[in-house]
């Protein structure tokens, strides 16, 4: 009831602004400064081309990996899904972060919405989950890169070849997001252009083959878990680039921009492959194991293009990777900065700018984890994601009932609370659906790092109190009448500014 009523106090505080402030809904926010917020010149910013690039990279990297849904329910239900999934997902969920990420425009994201909407508890257990889900699923990357160069080089299958090349694999990505977001960015670009080029390639050399009759096959024994489970996995992370919010250039356009762009590329990206594989061959769906359109690649055009294809899966690892950690990274700049981490995780690198303790302990975590089998991990991950975005969902909708004047460089063109909590509604209804169908182990799994993330609150909080910790100036006013808004112009949440 402290953290609402500070929330309460902050959002009616009648205080004069300073000069070349603005005022968002009774809080006074500094106006960033030239170039945006943090103080940083416009050219060490994200561009429209790389966020695109890099939502593209958090959500995909490419059609590999979408292989299940053709085996667990047959071509024509994995197109379907395909096709319509992106509406009842991805098209809800960027649109909710499309508004609140140009409306509070801030490194941290998803947790500084659900700080914004509901106090610090739940920005911090949002944060737990969030990281939880995609440290976990990040560490599948270096592994998975080494899998596809043991195809090339037998040497690296097993043992300290194997070691060598994802501890390689890891720092080289650690390496790369040290030296700055705006050339991680444009690195997303050029891994995204030449993993996805050979499935363009693909599809042309398809186009004689196809006949449409192969589309209606469907599997014997369809595994409906796997299906959902597939769709589910491919085609969610939309909000993961809101932790770099405060990188972007001129967010209030951009972000909506990129999203858009992103899912209509990520749809194709799934679609044009499918299409060209499941109507070009004769394959049963019990064929389609992962990597199969590699070997789908080979029969269509021949092995210099299943050759490609496999390169290119290589290198969408290394953006999947490269985006996952960045997001992370700076994810924890932003709870840092919030006052829910120590002030470390907020610490920049002087030369390039970048959060090198968050790159750091990410990248770290996501090793130690790279040399574990830990599918119920996976689960458990997936689970924790969709608790997490449960809870962006209400704190959207919180938000337009709490404070409907905030500026919202954009905002879902629906008006009214009942319009807004229907656009959550059925992506939410799919979340509680993923979420019952999870066996007993991811269960007790999730409630160990719920538990864990409610320890880390309160851990934070006796830090705070006795000392034991650096925390963010803004933090230690937390609970003061002008805590909130210092802690809000701290991370530039203001739309004054981002158009």
């Amino acid at each position: 009831m402290a953290a609402e009523e500070a929330h309460r106090l902050a959002d009616a505080s009648a205080t004069a602004p300073p000069k070349n402030a603005a005022a968002v809904d009774g809080v006074a926010v500094a106006a960033p400064a030239a170039g945006g917020g943090h103080g940083r010149a416009p050219g060490n910013k994200l561009s429209l081309v790389p966020l695109i690039f890099l939502i593209f990279f958090e959500v995909a990297g490419g059609p590999y990996g979408a292989e299940p849904a053709v085996k667990s329910a047959g071509p024509l239900f994995a197109l379907l899904g395909f096709l319509v999934f992106p509406f009842i997902w991805a098209v809800p969920e960027s649109l909710v972060t499309a508004e609140l990420a140009t409306a509070m425009p801030g490194n941290g994201g998803f947790v500084l919405w659900a700080d914004r909407a509901f106090g610090p508890f739940a920005g911090s257990l949002m944060g737990t989950w969030k990281y939880v889900s995609g440290a976990i699923n990040g560490a599948a990357f270096p592994a998975l890169c080494a899998d596809y160069v043991a195809r090339v080089a037998p040497a690296v299958s097993g043992g300290g070849a194997r070691v060598a090349a994802i501890v390689a694999f890891n720092v080289a990505i650690s390496v790369l997001n040290y030296t700055g977001l705006s050339i991680v960015g444009w690195t997303a670009v050029a891994l995204g252009v030449a993993s996805l080029s050979p499935f363009a390639l693909m599809f042309g050399a398809a186009l004689p083959k196809i006949r449409p009759r192969r589309w209606r096959a469907t599997a014997a024994d369809k595994d409906w878990k796997l299906f959902f489970n597939t769709l589910f996995w491919n085609l969610n992370y939309w909000d993961s680039a809101s932790t770099m919010a405060g990188e972007v250039e001129r967010p209030g356009r951009t972000f909506p921009r990129a999203l858009l762009s992103a899912v209509a590329m990520t749809t194709l990206g799934y679609l044009l492959p499918l299409l060209a594989a499941t109507g070009a061959i004769d394959a049963a769906p019990e064929d389609w194991g992962n990597g199969f359109f590699a070997d789908a690649a080979g029969m269509i055009a021949g092995g210099w293009l299943k050759y490609w294809i496999e390169v290119g899966a290589v290198l969408s690892t290394i953006g999947l990777y490269s985006a996952t950690l960045s997001s992370a990274a700076f994810q924890l700049l932003g709870m840092a900065d919030l006052g829910l981490l120590p002030r470390a995780f907020a610490l920049r690198a002087p030369v390039f700018d970048t959060p090198w303790v968050g790159i750091l302990a990410t990248a770290a975590i996501t090793l130690a984890m790279s040399f574990t089998s830990f599918d119920t991990i996976v689960a458990s991950a997936n689970f924790l994601y969709s608790l997490g975005m449960l809870l962006e969902f209400a704190a959207f909708v919180r938000l337009r009932a709490r404070l409907p004047a905030m500026p919202r460089p954009y905002a879902v063109p629906l008006r009214g609370l009942p319009a807004a909590a229907a656009l959550c509604a059925v992506p939410s209804a799919f979340l509680v659906f993923v979420m019952a169908i999870a066996g007993w182990k991811v269960y007790a799994i999730s409630a160990v790092f719920t538990a864990a993330g409610v320890a880390v609150y309160y851990l934070m909080d006796l830090c705070k109190a006795r000392g034991w910790l650096t925390f963010s100036a803004a933090a230690a006013d937390r609970g003061g009448s002008g805590g909130d808004a210092m802690m809000y112009r701290r991370q530039g949440s203001t739309a004054s500014e981002v158009v």
